[in-house]
């Protein structure tokens, strides 16, 4: 059950939702379902009709850095729920006839207007292949990794493996994105990996670590933008002489 606190001589704004804990609830739980009640993110993202309020992080790292544009294509690692299709969808305005975003998962994602779904791991074999023939035969010139690897509570542990699945994803974004194209990935506060970055800084034009303001200040979690692939031989089929 959740109550207002009395908000006695405060405005509007400060009112707190609070939540009992009841008897099948955890503690834990309990803690979470305040945070949400309580987080203006989480209200903004159902009023504006996003999927998740991490929608708002890829929009405030786009307006900094300038990664999506018109007629820019996209591909979205580890996609589900779906809200960093979408924004991206609307942001390079790609359509059902034209389509500029491919989402993967192996999670099923509800379709999303402008956007390829593939129910697929990045990790598969073929697909960077299945990605291109998405995408008409072309490159990426944007992807996007929002993934985190499950959570063990041991931060240490937690770090390392988010680490690991960002140094794969890099090395995935390489295999298709075209010249000049941009890349960026959740890590977890601790710095990040001297081999990754190393990787990074040698693949492109200038990184960044980001934390955008929609990620809780609480959250150890950051973003890597790397920005303008240097290129190794595969340029986009449409840019080749």
């Amino acid at each position: 059950m959740a109550e207002h606190g009395s908000g006695k001589g405060r405005g509007r704004g400060d009112l707190k939702v609070r939540v009992k804990t009841a008897r099948r609830r955890s503690s834990q739980s309990t803690r979470w379902l305040e945070r949400q009640l309580n987080d203006p993110y989480v209200a903004r993202a159902r009023a504006e009709g996003h999927r998740a309020r991490s929608a708002f992080k890829l929009l405030e790292m786009d307006d900094r850095y300038h990664l999506l544009g018109p007629g820019k294509r996209v591909v979205d690692l580890g996609a589900a729920p779906g809200s960093w299709s979408a924004i991206a969808a609307e942001r390079v305005r790609s359509t059902d006839v034209d389509p500029l975003v491919v989402a993967l998962d192996y999670l099923d994602v509800d379709p999303i207007p402008g956007v390829v779904m593939l129910k697929k791991d990045f990790l598969d074999e073929d697909a960077p292949d299945a990605i291109r023939a998405a995408l008409g035969g072309h490159g990426a010139d944007v992807v996007v990794s929002d993934m985190a690897a499950p959570t063990t509570g041991h931060r240490p542990t937690d770090h390392l493996r988010t680490i690991h699945l960002c140094e794969v994803a890099a090395d995935f974004a390489v295999s298709v994105l075209n010249p000049g194209g941009h890349f960026v990935a959740k890590v977890f506060r601790g710095g990040t990996e001297n081999e990754l970055l190393n990787m990074l800084k040698r693949s492109f034009v200038s990184v960044h670590h980001v934390k955008p303001p929609a990620s809780r200040q609480e959250s150890v979690e950051l973003y890597l933008v790397a920005k303008g692939f240097r290129g190794d031989g595969r340029p986009d089929s449409d840019k080749q002489s």
